[in-house]
């Protein structure tokens, strides 16, 4: 096979409990994570002499810094086989959106990599790889919900959720996922603001990390109540570290219309995207 084109999709933390840090400088977690088929970046994988990488954001590195370059050194240092592809990165997960989006497309790298080259590697080589690039791509390895501990690398594959209908929010800034963690043991709750656990069709709904980013992102502590204050929306919560908010909606709640709503009363640079969960 001489091309390849794989889809990476972004992620939907249900619940996330930080239950302590770690001797390693990491936090000890409790995660539900779900996938959102609907919202992927494209990888594109193309024959070639020697490896190359472009992305189509040009925001993000495209260097040794950024993860899908990572994954390929590390799948060549593992496998012993050079890589010879071009790897094109499309991006519409945005960066920075605790949507998992870096994550997601280091996995689909090393799926992809070693689909090229018949299985070489094998799952469990590949989640090994995963774990030492970073805490969520494992997740991303595997094909649905699951929920994730230790510092996110441990996975548990689970059924999937009942399917949620969702909006989410996004302002321009990013929340880099350090920062939330760093603040989580020293940061309060700020008044007015829900920080509750929710319940949608028997799923709990909750985010330990929303109080240290609303401490220093304040809009999105303010996004979070004009949501939870409207009539289409059943529940609203923080992405995983940030900056993104979803809402789940009522069956008859109008996303487009909501966001434009937003747009006008909140942040008319606000990006959005609805969509079902998987």
């Amino acid at each position: 096979m001489s091309t390849l084109t794989l889809k990476a999709p972004a992620k939907l933390n249900i619940s996330l409990r930080v239950l302590g840090k770690r001797a390693d400088g990491f936090h000890e977690i409790d995660t539900l994570m779900v996938k959102l088929p609907g919202l992927c970046d494209r990888l594109e994988f193309t024959a070639a002499d020697s490896f190359t990488f472009q992305c189509s954001d040009p925001n993000l590195p495209a260097d040794s810094d950024n993860l899908v370059v990572k994954a390929v050194r590390d799948y060549e240092s593992a496998s012993g086989i050079p890589c010879r592809f071009s790897i094109s990165l499309t991006k519409s997960i945005p960066h920075g959106a605790g949507l998992g989006g870096g994550s997601s497309d280091a996995a689909s790298t090393l799926l992809g990599l070693d689909q090229l080259h018949d299985g070489k590697l094998g799952t469990d080589r590949l989640m090994e790889i995963a774990a030492s690039l970073g805490s969520d791509i494992p997740f991303f390895l595997t094909p649905g919900a699951a929920r994730c501990t230790g510092r996110g690398e441990l996975i548990k594959p689970v059924p999937s959720p009942a399917a949620l209908r969702i909006l989410l929010l996004k302002p321009w800034f990013v929340v880099p996922t350090p920062e939330a963690y760093a603040h989580w043991s020293t940061s309060t709750e700020l008044p007015g603001i829900c920080y509750k656990e929710q319940e949608v069709q028997g799923l709990p709904l909750v985010n330990d990390l929303e109080r240290p980013v609303f401490a220093k992102h304040r809009f999105l502590a303010e996004l979070k109540q004009w949501l939870l204050d409207r009539n289409e929306t059943a529940a609203a919560l923080l992405c995983g570290s940030g900056s993104t908010m979803f809402a789940v909606l009522h069956d008859d709640a109008d996303p487009e219309a909501l966001a434009k709503c937003a747009r006008h009363e909140l942040d008319p640079g606000l990006w959005h995207w609805h969509g079902i969960t998987g």
